[in-house]
């Protein structure tokens, strides 16, 4: 096994919601929010971090594979536990070896005996696009917006528990690269069929936290046209 070509895909990631990516920051403040999202230290300007896109689209793949219900154990995490559960299905154990060549496995995953080579995936950090941000700054567009949330008392007909969380306003654009190690033939077929697949699961889906109230929803916008004519059309249940 060695390293054959790594392919690269640029471009940007439009906000069509907004993004919350809590920051993990717990700490109150009197008049801050309850969730802020999460803030580069130096600039202090909001990012999407690359291990967040990497988690959802594996559990995307994961999810659409079927094999979680095999994996649950692990938390839904497929290992190569899963690998060898799935061992007498061989489209099953197909998706699982996919998806641990293109994602790794876990730290804690002690049975990995696979010999399936590094991690071929690496997502960047994505940081906000430059002529976006000239144009926030033109038009003085905040950066974050804070949206009021409650729970609603269905015997009472009242709010309760109001919570303020941060999100990146709609509109908002970032830059996007991510990475693909070509380490054998066969991973050619891993890059086109499943994390391509993986990011269209993504742009049908959510990024970030409260997903279910319409938060997160994203449009990936690559810079070579012919890839964004093909990634346009792309239906990733095979309809």
């Amino acid at each position: 096994m060695k390293l054959i070509a790594i392919k690269k895909l640029q471009g940007k990631i439009i906000l069509k919601s907004g993004l919350h990516v809590g920051s993990g920051n717990m700490e109150m403040h009197i008049g801050g929010t309850d969730s802020p999202v999460i803030k580069h230290p130096h600039t202090l300007e909001p990012y999407i971090p690359g291990s967040s896109l990497k988690g959802k689209i594996r559990s995307l793949l994961e999810m659409a594979s079927g094999l979680v219900p095999f994996a649950a154990d692990e938390g839904g995490l497929v290992s190569s536990k899963t690998v060898k559960k799935v061992e007498n299905n061989q489209e099953l154990k197909k998706q699982a070896v996919a998806i641990l060549k293109i994602f790794g496995s876990s730290g804690s995953d002690k049975d990995d005996e696979s010999g399936y080579g590094p991690t071929r995936v690496s997502f960047s950090d994505c940081y906000l696009n430059v002529d976006w941000k000239k144009k926030a700054r033109d038009n003085r567009w905040p950066l974050s917006e804070v949206k009021s949330e409650n729970s609603i008392n269905r015997i009472q007909g009242t709010a309760a528990n109001p919570r303020f969380i941060e999100r990146v306003p709609e509109g908002t654009e970032f830059d996007f690269t991510v990475t693909f190690k070509i380490l054998e033939d066969s991973d050619e077929q891993l890059f086109n069929d499943y994390l391509i697949r993986g990011l269209k699961l993504l742009e049908m889906d959510a990024l970030g936290g409260n997903g279910s109230r319409g938060y997160g929803r994203i449009e990936f916008e690559f810079d070579d046209n012919d890839f964004r004519e093909h990634f346009g059309s792309l239906n990733p249940f095979g309809g």
